[in-house]
Parts: structure tokens; sequence; C-alpha cells
């Protein structure tokens, strides 16, 4: 018995390996169509590809009627009868779109979505591309596409290709997919040894600067492309304000360091702020003021670096991180005004806020706390902790959480057991 198994055993191996050498013989044989059909024959049916073929710029595959390059003439697993996944199918031949060294990558690149930008058959526009240059970026990038738009000046590039400035799928050199160093590919165009540049720049010695610390690359309402909103010795041409004379040994160097120098023209806002008993801790490190905000321009109210909310996040992450995953969540938090609730400087109260009692701060927004039936204020002690008083945030957080109406617990009925204990029986 064991004899026969043994027997059965080796004559199956026997059977597999002949079958697969087989399909290997066969497999090396290509299916015999009929003479000059490869690819011509698709073409019967596909009439509409007739009009492909005559557009300027048609795929190689296309071209050498290599229909079979892309497609299985006969069946599949994936749409359009493909043999992959549409973006695995471009990396047979496109493989190396992304180096290892790139510093940014194309978000459309990185998740496979060559399509949205390139016609896999042909095109009228070089590249295979859907569109024409800007047009084909402003329609991913629209709120770039609408600023431009209505501002009165716009940066020369922008109106010709934005592939001037950036790469297509990923960049080996810096971020947002630029070609170079911000300040090398400005000064690719831009030459420093000019005397109009020398003239506009006052004398400083800025061609190592980094450009778009005063300028936008893209656009703006103001002459020469300063940002939206400018320190006031700059608009004024008064750089000798902060900085040592132009003709000095070191001319980019600041007067005063820090936040003394600051405190020269803000001192109102520098004695309110040292007032308090809680700082904003940007404010006592070293960078101080420079922490949050550019002394040249921005974009952004406040001369700040960044949008509020990219800009307190870079530093409060966890908080920022929380707040992706809240189902509800408060609207100040959402579009990004913190200081709403928060005083960017200093302050008398925990957490920054505006006003010590949480009741008073939100109900400078929502009237409906003065008519709420439950008991609130400094006067009621919060069962669960005598020493606080019972406020807004006794039931809600701030900034939101994963249960509707920010409430801590799923419902309101295991939110109010949490005092009224007697329920429970």
């Amino acid at each position: 018995m064991r004899v026969r198994s043994i027997s059965l055993l080796l004559a199956g191996v026997i059977l597999i390996a002949w079958a697969q050498s087989l399909f290997a013989a066969g497999n090396e044989q290509q299916f015999k169509l009929k003479p000059g059909a490869n690819g011509k024959l698709c073409l019967k049916c596909h009439n509409s590809f007739q009009e492909k073929m005559t557009r300027k710029y048609v795929h190689t595959p296309l071209k050498n009627n290599e229909c079979t390059g892309c497609h299985n003439a006969h069946t599949s697993a994936h749409g359009k009868l493909l043999t992959a996944d549409a973006d695995k199918v471009c990396a047979t031949c496109h493989q190396s779109m992304v180096s290892s060294k790139a510093k940014s990558v194309h978000k459309v690149v990185a998740e496979g979505g060559c399509l949205k930008c390139h016609d896999p058959h042909s095109s009228a526009y070089k590249g295979n591309l859907v569109k024409e240059g800007k047009t084909l970026c402003f329609s991913c990038h629209k709120p770039l596409g609408d600023k431009l738009a209505k501002v009165k000046y716009r940066h020369s590039p922008v109106e010709k290709d934005c592939l001037i400035c950036h790469q297509p799928h990923a960049s080996d050199d810096g971020p947002f997919l630029l070609k170079n160093d911000v300040t090398k590919l400005c000064v690719g165009c831009h030459k420093t040894d000019k005397p109009i540049f020398i003239k506009k720049h006052m004398g400083y010695p800025v061609a190592s600067a980094r450009c778009t610390g005063c300028h936008d690359p893209h656009g703006s309402d103001n002459l020469g492309l300063l940002l939206k909103n400018v320190h006031s010795p700059v608009s004024k041409r008064m750089c000798n304000q902060c900085h040592e004379d132009a003709n000095s040994a070191t001319p980019l160097k600041t007067r005063k360091e820090g936040m003394t120098l600051c405190r020269g023209c803000h001192n109102d806002m520098f004695n309110k702020t040292f007032d308090k008993n809680r700082m904003h801790w940007p404010l006592v490190t070293k960078e101080g003021c420079l922490g949050c905000h550019n002394p040249h321009a921005s974009n952004d109210k406040g001369l700040l670096r960044k949008s509020m909310a990219q800009l307190c996040g870079s530093c409060h992450s966890d908080s920022m991180k929380r707040i992706k995953k809240n189902v509800s969540k408060h609207e100040p938090v959402v579009e990004g005004r913190c200081t709403e609730c928060h005083d960017p400087h200093s302050s008398d109260n925990l957490a920054l806020t505006k006003k010590a009692s949480d009741y008073d701060l939100c109900t400078t927004c929502h009237d409906w706390g003065q008519h709420s039936t439950h008991p609130i204020g400094d006067k009621v002690r919060d069962p669960r902790n005598k020493n606080l008083s019972l406020g807004c945030a006794s039931c809600h957080n701030a900034h939101g959480t994963e249960y509707k109406k920010m409430l801590y617990y799923p419902t309101t009925t295991e939110m109010c057991l949490q005092c009224h204990e007697q329920l429970k029986r």
C-alpha cells in the first residue's frame, strides 16, 4: 500500500512537470495574427482611435501598434482589460519618475494617479498631458489659480509655464517640487549684480537671502511681488531701522538682538505682555518674536510665518492630531482661529485663554449660555472636584471630541451620570 502511494505521488510530480514544460513551450510562440494585423486589428472595432492617432503626440506603444503592451486582448481582472492596475502598467516602462533622493514628491504621483495628468494614448500637448501647462496645474491647485486671476501682478513664469520653476513628478533639490533651492532658482533669472536689483534692495547684499521671505513667487497686489502684508520699515524702505547701514562691515546684522529690537517700536504691546503671569513659550526662547513672525513680510495677518493653524500646529501637534479624529469640532479650531480663545503672547489664565472663566469665554460667542437651565458659573462647585467651578468645559471639550456636541461621553445620559449618581439607582 505504501509503495503504491509513493508511485502515485511520483506520477503526480512527473505530470505537473510535463504540464509546466508544455505551457512554457506554448508561451514562447506568439499568437499568429494575420499579416499586418498587429494593432490594426484592434482599430477595426475601436474606431475612435483613428482620430487619436492623428494627434501631435502619440504614446509610443500606440504609435507602434502595440496595444497589448498595456491591454490583454482576451480577459483581465482590471478595468479596460489592462494587464495590471493603471499606475503599475505605467511603471513597467516609466520606472524612474521618483528617485530615492527625492525631497518632495507630487501627491498625484505618490498616489499613482498618472492618468489625472496624462492621456495614455495621445494628446495635442507635449508629454501626452490632458490639458495645457498651467491650465492642467490649476485644475487641482484651484485656490492658487483663483488667487492669481484676481491679483494685479503675476510672476512671469506663472504666466508662461509652472514647469519653469517646478518639477512635475518629484524634486531632489527642495520642497514644493522646486527645480533648485529657492535662492538659486530666483537668481538664475534675477541677476543680483544688476544696478536695478541693487537699487531696489537699498544696496544691501541680499544675493544669498531667501527671496520668498519678502516676495510671493506666484503673484501679488503689491509692486515687486511683495507679500500681502509688509512690515512698516520694509514698505518705507527703511532697512537701516532694524539692520546696520548697507555700507557697514556687517550690513545684515540687526542693531539689537531678539525681542530688544522689536520692543523699540512695539513697546506698548510688550508692556501688556510682560505684565501677565503666563507667557507664550516662543517669547522666552532665543528666537523671541521671530519664532512666529516674519520680520519682513507675510501673506498672513500679523506677519505670521504660516497660517495660524499651521503655525500653532507646528508646536501643538498632539492637539492637532486629536482634532483630526474628532467627529464634532469647534468651528474656530477647524478654521484655525486659535486667537479667538487664546492670547498668542501672554495671559493670567491657564492655557493662555483670554478670560479666566470658561463660561465667560464661551458666552462671548454662544448666547445660549445666558439661558442655560443647568446651574453654571463661578459660584457653582463641580461635584467631582469642589475646588473647581462648574463651567462649559465641565461637559464639553473646547476643541472637540469624537462624540456629538463636543461632549466627553457618547450620550447626554452618560455625561449627566458623572455628577448625578442618584440617577444610577
